[in-house]
């Protein structure tokens, strides 16, 4: 160590935890003061920076991952500005010869960290990636011709045959001060919350933070866990875990949810494959492709990987966008789970599917309008999740549902919610309706409808497509494009 004491640099981004935090680790293993950092440059992520209903997140998650610095004797510092500007002057200001951090894989992002790395190396400083977000990265698995995966399941198994996370690193007791500390915005300053109080019913359904995540994943693991491959479909209850934006805002990292599961399995005398939580741990590993699909295709968050459908000729009707949006298309489940998205910043994900199948077949809009819906409304929005499981619906994305493939919203309501319990939650106005018209009210009978006070096109509107004659039309369209 030089005469003057070094300092390091943790630059905090989609990693807003202390347990598990391999940049942290990493610069406590210097044995320099840390300055925890965070930098608000969303100016570089282009159209894809946080969305409204992320942005609340981040605020109430960087404000508890600033308390527990406090707690732990040192303390967030928060910048606005292009990275590598507000890096370097910050170094100057401290002293600072090394920058920690952990990578992200968002095309914008990678390159600029590329840059970054590039540039504070040239300056004779130590700038240093880790993977904090990942179990495996993105190019460490290759099919045998060593090109990337397009299909899920052989990733899986290639996957599965070679991952051996390590276990995760306990929070650190305490972190090393630097003698001063620089100045910092102040969390309001940087105008993450949103004008208006439509999030105010957020706060009421999530507590962001680590603190909140850590047991939200012990009280997964403990119960929801073994009910999860029988339970995930039905969207009323609580068959999911709803771990999604904890995951993606960095509050746990994925091998703390791989470990704690493999834990449960452990104690009920069975490998993790077969364990109730086998199946859970399946839909991990959907995330981890999701991001390899990224890594190796970047174009895909604004273009289709399957370039037929960029040919598909889509419809424009803002009339009927608005009513998807808005959850007031006529059609019970697609209704609720845009109301349950505006209310909350989450959706089911079966639900998901099935709202996604109806805008991209029966109504024919866009599937990057509804990806970029969804970016701004949900708390979990993941570029690479998001992108994936869009273009999946749509039928132009890596092993991707087929074109045929069109999700009926009354046959899965009367599937995964039998008792219109999902239903009633998020349509009120139907509540009265018995547990067979609730699915397709347009279906039922006047004096039922006259006895549930529900008069359509009034309380509740009439469906704004037909189902089957859009889903004739979609296949048509797909058609044309194959033949």
């Amino acid at each position: 160590m030089s005469e003057r004491a070094r300092t390091a640099i943790v630059w905090f981004r989609q990693d807003l935890r202390l347990a598990d935090n391999p940049a942290l680790r990493a610069a406590l293993d210097a044995g320099a003061p840390i300055i925890p950092l965070y930098v608000d440059s969303r100016e570089e992520e282009g159209e894809w920076a946080p969305g409204g209903a992320a942005r609340w997140w981040l605020h109430q998650s960087l404000g508890t991952l600033s308390t527990e610095l406090a707690r732990r004797g040192s303390r967030l510092v928060i910048r606005s500005g292009p990275a590598l500007p507000v890096l370097r002057e910050l170094c100057r200001e401290c002293g600072a010869d090394s920058v920690y951090w952990n990578r992200r894989y968002e095309p914008l992002v990678r390159a600029r960290d590329a840059l970054v790395k590039e540039a504070l190396r040239a300056q004779g400083l130590v700038a240093e990636s880790r993977n904090g977000a990942l179990l495996v990265e993105p190019w460490q698995i290759a099919t045998q011709s060593g090109g990337p995966y397009r299909v899920y399941t052989p990733f899986r198994r290639n996957v599965l045959a070679a991952l051996a996370p390590p276990v995760p690193l306990a929070a650190p007791a305490a972190l090393p001060a630097p003698p001063v500390w620089p100045h910092s915005l102040t969390l309001a300053q940087l105008g993450l919350m949103p004008a208006t109080d439509w999030c105010a019913p957020l706060a009421a359904v999530w507590q962001p933070g680590e603190v909140a995540a850590t047991p939200r994943l012990a009280q997964f693991v403990a119960g929801g866990v073994a009910r999860y491959s029988d339970h995930r479909d039905f969207p009323h209850g609580a068959g999911t875990s709803k771990l999604s934006p904890h995951l993606h805002h960095g509050e746990l990292s994925p091998r703390q949810v791989w470990h704690a599961v493999l834990r449960a399995s452990a104690q009920a005398g069975m490998p993790a494959a077969e364990a109730p939580g086998g199946k859970f741990l399946a839909e991990i590993l959907w995330r981890e492709f999701s991001y390899h699909l990224l890594h190796h295709f970047p174009h895909t968050p604004t273009e289709p990987l399957q370039e037929t459908i960029a040919r598909f000729p889509w419809r424009e009707a803002p009339q009927a966008l608005a009513a998807w949006q808005l959850g007031r298309t006529g059609v019970p489940l697609i209704d609720a789970g845009m109301r349950e998205l505006w209310s909350t910043g989450w959706m089911h994900n079966r639900v998901r599917m099935v709202v996604a199948s109806f805008l991209v077949k029966n109504l024919r809009l866009p599937w990057l309008t509804g990806a970029r819906w969804f970016w701004d409304t949900l708390v979990d929005a993941d570029l690479a999740s998001n992108t994936q499981n869009w273009q999946w619906v749509a039928g132009c994305g890596a092993d991707a549902a087929p074109y045929y493939r069109v999700f009926n919203p009354v046959t899965q309501s009367r599937r995964y919610d039998p008792q219109g319990s999902y239903l009633r939650r998020w349509l009120p106005e139907l509540a009265r309706l018995n547990d067979q018209d609730i699915h397709a009210p347009w279906l039922a009978a006047a004096t039922d409808l006259v006895a549930a006070g529900v008069q359509l096109g009034r309380d509740y509107p009439l469906p704004i497509v037909d189902l089957r004659e859009s889903r004739a039309a979609a296949l048509a369209a797909w058609q044309g494009l194959r033949g």
